[in-house]
């Protein structure tokens, strides 16, 4: 796995308790870490670390202030909503041609981080995954908590490792939901979370039933995926979804996802009866 250069590291934050615990984890390897907030996204908790702010549509202030701080490197944690396309338009007027921009605005999520990314780069600062800041913040291989998976379980994880493994290039998602080795789910736009309500309320509806051992999240990266921009996560919200949607594993990609708040996590998960367990990469499934 690589490794970030040494030195400070400046993280522009989105939403939730992500950036704030990478923050932590880089700051106990021994890093000095400022922290770019953007604004109606970072979370209220990072007020108390005299961060500075930004909009994510300002990305004269961004390079403004992450020129002031002079990292040696850059992390992009955390959520932020996709613009619409005027906006996209008018941030990047100014750095792209009209070509370009177009490229931008037709393609999905993945190119337009790419495109930030790119932006950052060209301002002369190395971007770099949080995997390489705090590679402990992702799963390992083997169960997380006291429960493994049900054998059925399993088998469930390896048809859902191989849909993403077979989805993932077309930038669909990085999340699948099966049960019985029926898949019930595929995460789009929408997110995790969104899919999983989405789960629920067929559901209600009585369009899908579980299988009696009832059901898999399965998270992986994107084949080919850039490991600087939206690695998958799960947390504690994960593990409550999955239980409104009566899931009763969490199949992860170990070494390619993040879990975030952990023992709050494990805990939850213990409460709600869910098993966790991080599958290396085989080659064959799960």
């Amino acid at each position: 796995m690589a490794s970030a250069p040494p030195g400070p590291v400046a993280i522009v934050a989105g939403g939730g308790a992500f950036p704030l615990e990478l923050a932590e984890a880089a700051e106990a390897a021994g890093r000095a870490v400022r922290i770019v907030a953007l604004r109606g996204f970072a979370d209220r908790a990072l007020k108390r670390r005299g961060v500075v702010w930004a909009d994510m549509l300002d990305p004269s202030r961004v390079l403004a202030l992450l020129k002031d701080i002079r990292p040696a490197c850059v992390v992009l944690a955390g959520a932020v909503t996709r613009p619409g396309p005027f906006a996209i338009s008018s941030v990047f007027s100014a750095y792209r041609n009209r070509d370009e921009i177009g490229r931008i605005l037709s393609a999905g999520d993945d190119r337009l981080l790419r495109g930030v990314v790119e932006l950052i780069e060209e301002a002369g600062f190395a971007v770099v995954g949080p995997h390489e800041i705090a590679p402990g913040l992702l799963v390992g291989d083997g169960p997380i908590g006291q429960r493994r998976l049900s054998d059925t379980n399993r088998a469930d994880a390896a048809t859902a490792f191989a849909l993403l493994a077979a989805t993932g290039r077309f930038d669909v998602g990085q999340a699948v939901v099966v049960s019985g080795g029926r898949v019930l789910a595929v995460e789009g736009p929408e997110g995790t979370d969104a899919m999983l309500e989405r789960v629920a309320s067929l559901q209600r509806w009585r369009r899908v039933r579980l299988d009696g051992s009832g059901g898999v999240l399965a998270k992986a990266p994107k084949p080919g995926q850039d490991w600087r921009i939206d690695l998958p996560a799960v947390g504690p919200r994960t593990i409550r979804k999955m239980r409104a949607a009566g899931l009763t594993g969490l199949a992860l990609r170990a070494g390619g996802v993040f879990a975030i708040a952990r023992q709050e996590m494990i805990d939850a998960a213990e409460r709600a009866d869910i098993a966790i367990e991080g599958f290396a990469d085989d080659g064959g499934g799960a």
